[in-house]
């Protein structure tokens, strides 16, 4: 007979009148890895929510069993107490404060009313190890990466006395390497009892890592499947009721001529002027041509991009931009967007999207010319052209006056692409168009993608995800530290080869 650690049974969870959770039931047996997979929207993170206190007793019906006993968290401190800790995927650490004082905010290690920094020091050096961090405790959040932030989120669980661990994309930040050391951490934590429930779009690293997974659709349970039963094909037919046969769209490109040019192009640290962060790049894409930009993290892909959007990043920075032949002068944003260019962030929700706006704010906010009379912003324009492109992106909502912050991460990355078509570019720069989409949504951004392209722009797309780049570009520029290092066409690309360039040594 299974041992179940956690069972929920019956979870139904409303917001106004919209159903998030309808009847869904879930079983985790003790010390298994179990992963929950599901479209943006289909309810997995509501769910956890629920477990977790977020969403205290009382809000939802059904019932929740821990550890063979019926339990009702009114809030995050109730569940804690009993072992059960939630990673977010937006991570919750404080940047300006220390990684030991990170890890007991809250919790605070005190003798007789004042807190012991020696040993508060001590057991964050015992907690680092644990999750094989090498780092001094007095390290500020901010001095260290997202891999690390990551870590630093785990170690604060197992201050707490983690028994069941949740985490919410907690790949879904981190390069390929950093991502191979999280999963192979969340395997020894299975060694050592700890049970662990994993939210992930990352199809390939559920396969790899999970005793068993459970599908959500629509905010209802279809399936569990166990570890004989997994594979990707298995769990997107769950995902999404039906077959995905091609994960990206059929391309028929129709490129024309060289419509866009950057050369020698050299851009400087922002702070240490003496460092040149991206290096006499030249690169060229062409009419209805989509280009890729593939690297791993650090290589410079995401300060190029910036460096041209209006010199967003960087300092001292040289070289030409021509378009359509000729040379363009960019000094800021405004001027870039003058000339036809866009740049779709890879952080949606802190330099893409204002999230205290609606829709149709956030669509019209990069071009409020086109909608505004002597300098009078016309609502009403405003609100039919939000509504043409909800209907053009196929935003899910029920209207563009419904805040941003409240939809999926899909509908949230249709809602910032939908500003920048707005804008109309001829130059579409899309740094990590699909991260943390899932499947489904990756599908209708990847034709958006392919229907802009075939309008004539020219696109860029910046992704750490190499299928990504093969199943959507025609010609992909590989980058390491800052240089270009190679250039490949569709035809001879194929992961081996890119991976081989993406570790080369740049010219010094």
């Amino acid at each position: 007979m299974a041992d179940y650690i956690l069972e929920m049974n019956d979870i139904t969870k409303e917001f106004t009148g919209v159903r998030a959770l309808d009847n869904v039931n879930i079983k985790v047996e003790r010390g298994e890895i179990h992963a929950l997979c599901g479209e943006n929207g289909a309810g997995k993170s509501t769910l956890m929510k629920v477990l977790s206190g977020v969403h205290p007793a009382g809000t939802y019906k059904g019932s929740i069993t821990y550890n063979g006993k019926e339990c009702e968290f009114k809030n995050i401190r109730d569940s804690e107490k009993e072992g059960i800790v939630i990673i977010h995927q937006e991570l919750a650490l404080i940047p300006y404060l220390s990684i030991k004082e990170n890890i007991f905010l809250g919790n605070e290690q005190a003798s007789r009313g004042v807190i012991d920094w020696d040993m508060t020091e001590k057991k964050t050096d015992n907690l680092l190890k644990a999750v094989r961090l090498n780092l001094d405790p007095n390290t500020l959040i901010t001095q260290i990466g997202v891999g690390h932030q990551q870590l630093v989120e785990i170690a604060k669980a197992f201050s707490k006395q983690v028994k069941l661990l949740i985490l919410d994309e907690p790949t879904a930040a981190l390069n390929e390497e950093e991502s191979d050391n999280l999963l192979e951490l969340i395997r020894e934590f299975k060694n050592q009892g700890i049970t662990s429930i994993i939210i992930s779009h990352k199809l390939n690293e559920i396969v790899s890592i999970a005793d068993r997974i459970t599908i959500i659709r629509d905010g209802k349970t279809i399936e569990t499947l166990t570890k004989d039963d997994i594979s990707e094909d298995r769990i997107i037919r769950g995902m999404v009721g039906r077959e995905l046969t091609n994960r990206y769209p059929k391309r028929e490109p129709n490129i024309g001529d060289i419509a866009f040019e950057v050369k020698d192009w050299n851009v400087h640290h922002p702070v240490d002027e003496d460092r040149i962060v991206n290096r006499n790049i030249n690169m060229t894409i062409r009419k209805g041509e989509i280009v890729g930009i593939a690297g791993l993290m650090g290589a410079g892909r995401t300060e190029f991009a910036m460096s041209l959007f209006g010199r967003s990043y960087g300092q001292k920075i040289s070289g030409h931009i021509f378009k359509d032949g000729k040379e363009i002068k960019i000094k800021d944003v405004p001027s870039a967007i003058q000339h036809g260019l866009a740049y779709v962030s890879e952080d949606r929700k802190t330099l893409g999207l204002n999230l205290l706006m609606d829709i149709r704010e956030n669509i019209s906010m990069a071009n409020l010319k086109k909608i505004s009379h002597r300098g009078v912003l016309d609502k009403d324009e405003e609100l039919k052209e939000a509504d043409h492109y909800k209907d053009v992106m196929r935003i899910k909502t029920s209207s563009v006056q419904q805040n941003v912050a409240s939809l999926s991460g899909g509908n949230q990355q249709k809602v910032v692409l939908a500003k920048w078509l707005m804008s109309n570019p001829d130059v579409l720069f899309l740094d990590e168009p699909t991260r943390g989409i899932d499947v489904g949504a990756k599908y209708e951004i990847y034709t958006i993608i392919e229907e802009i392209a075939k309008q004539g722009k020219c696109v860029c797309i910046i992704s750490s995800e190499l299928p990504e780049i093969l199943g959507m570009c025609d010609r992909i520029y590989t980058m390491s530290e800052g240089q270009f290092t190679g250039e490949v066409s569709r035809s001879d690309a194929n992961q081996e080869v890119l991976m081989n360039l993406m570790t080369k040594e740049g010219e010094a």
